[in-house]
């Protein structure tokens, strides 16, 4: 008979439980959310000015093709995505997470402060556009390795019993960045009235985002490499050190084979996440202004209101799917999608206030049952070595789905004249999110993939690995039953059979 050769495994102990210390989990939360916010901050201020972008860049086109080209340009750097999300994943593999982090912010804060001094299509004509688009190019480039490689930083600084809690204030961040993007520019139409603003006060908001990302670097440049990550580094024997350095040592075609279930769950959330994100905060603000004629600061006015009310619900989600698991709610925010946005639109498309109120507040809900569990769940579904590239990658290539939402729904109204499409956009992809939600692993309180428990106090690790031990047990007896069964088959066979003996 084979006998197969079996490496001895040291046991678990609480040694190896990792204590995550509160004020760096702090400390590393606000860092990773400020770069968030810092990403959301220009995609509010982009939202909320695309009507005055499209007459200053394209001046010449009518304000229905004005609006779907400046809106092409907030898509256009979709593509780009996956191109960073490659880049700066193998990057995180190989260097780091922290640095790469910094390194995004750098890229994030340089764009976003550049289109505010583009010169407009009646100054320097053609070059106009073509200068925005590489500039948001640049945007895309570097926010591929950004909310992958901060939601990754914050999961792996995270105890395991509060990492959806932790994970829920990056978006935080996100609704942060967009409120004040939003906020500024009503705030600068206000002082400034509408025509100055459509000449040269809409740069102001760009001009922002360099103090903002340099109080973020700051942050971003003071803090330690995750404990997970240094885990793995000081697990690898000194030859494989020489292996790391040349980035990760799994293709991702091997990553494809032995994860392909968990990729696409990741791909389903993804999309499902963003689609609702960027159809309520960054086309419906030209949706109420272009096709339902509200006044732009009314519209935003209202939107903002709602947003500020998703910053309270938003942590409750993370802290609710520690307690009840991620998968309920995907669950429950995709079947929402698919049920009640239509009904949500037709509050929008009222004309009256209380019902466009209570028609985004549906779609702010359905939104908050998403990204409150999404920071906390995409990092899971991967093993350290290979989960910011593995990740970055998936998630740039799925959200270019999500990117082109803008653009497409604003095409579809345009085409159709239905104002409902945007409703019917939401129960497609909603559907996919319920498939999703039914098919995917949960991995609340639970390490993280392939690691070892993590732990906020002393006393919680001694729990955490009485639990690990319980769940051994468990399925060590889990495998005795199935080799009884099996020895039961083997039995029966060989009963049947003249020429073998028991």
């Amino acid at each position: 008979m084979l006998k197969i050769k079996r490496k001895k495994v040291k046991p678990m102990g609480l040694n190896d439980v990792t204590i995550i210390d509160d004020s760096r989990l702090k400390k590393a939360i606000t860092a990773a959310a400020l770069g968030n916010a810092m990403e959301w901050f220009d995609f509010g201020v982009y939202g909320y000015v695309a009507t005055v972008l499209g007459k200053v860049f394209f001046p010449n086109a009518s304000p229905g093709i004005q609006i779907i080209a400046a809106l092409a340009t907030f898509s256009v750097p979709f593509i780009v995505r996956p191109i960073g999300g490659m880049f700066f994943g193998k990057l995180g593999d190989k260097y780091g997470r922290q640095q790469i982090l910094a390194m995004t912010i750098i890229l994030m804060t340089l764009s976003t402060f550049c289109i505010g001094l583009i010169p407009s299509y009646a100054t320097i004509g053609i070059w106009a556009p073509i200068l925005l688009l590489i500039a948001k190019m640049v945007q895309g480039f570097s926010v591929g390795g950004e909310y992958t490689g901060a939601s990754i930083f914050v999961a792996e600084y995270s105890p395991d019993r509060k990492r959806g809690f932790m994970g829920s204030w990056l978006d935080f961040g996100s609704l942060v960045g967009f409120i004040c993007g939003a906020g500024i520019v009503v705030i600068l139409n206000a002082v400034l009235g509408q025509e100055t603003f459509n000449e040269w006060g809409w740069r102001i908001p760009f001009f922002l985002a360099l103090p903002l990302g340099l109080i973020g670097l700051y942050l971003r440049h003071a803090l330690e490499e995750t404990p997970a990550f240094q885990k793995h580094v000081e697990s690898l024997e000194e030859g494989s050190k020489q292996g790391l350095s040349e980035g990760p040592s799994v293709p991702f075609k091997e990553v494809a084979r032995k994860h392909w279930r968990n990729l696409i769950s990741c791909i389903g959330i993804v999309i499902t996440t963003n689609v609702a994100y960027y159809m309520l905060l960054t086309y419906v603000p030209s949706y109420l202004s272009h096709d339902l004629h509200y006044s732009e600061n009314r519209g935003v006015m209202i939107i903002v209101v709602i947003m500020i009310a998703m910053l309270f619900v938003q942590p409750m989600m993370g802290l609710l799917s520690d307690k009840f698991g991620r998968r309920p709610f995907i669950i429950i925010g995709s079947l929402a999608m698919v049920l009640f946005s239509i009904p949500s639109f037709m509050l929008i498309t009222h004309h009256s206030l209380v019902a466009l109120f209570f028609g985004l507040l549906i779609q702010a809900i359905i939104l908050n049952c998403l990204i409150g569990v999404m920071a906390s769940t995409l990092p899971a579904m991967f093993p350290t070595e290979v989960r910011y590239s593995a990740l970055a990658s998936t998630y740039n290539i799925s959200i270019l789905v999500a990117g082109i939402t803008p653009t497409l729904t604003a095409w579809l109204v345009e085409m159709t004249g239905n104002l409902y499409m945007p409703g019917w956009y939401l129960v497609v992809v909603g559907v996919i999110g319920v498939v999703t939600g039914v098919t995917m692993r949960e991995t609340a309180n639970k390490p993280l993939y392939g690691g070892t428990p993590a732990a906020s106090s002393l006393e919680e690790a001694k729990e955490l690995l009485q639990e690990h031990h319980d769940g051994i047990e468990q399925r060590i007896e889990d495998i005795d039953q199935q080799l009884e069964e099996l020895k039961q088959k083997r039995s029966n066979l060989v009963d049947q059979h003249p020429n073998i003996d028991h």
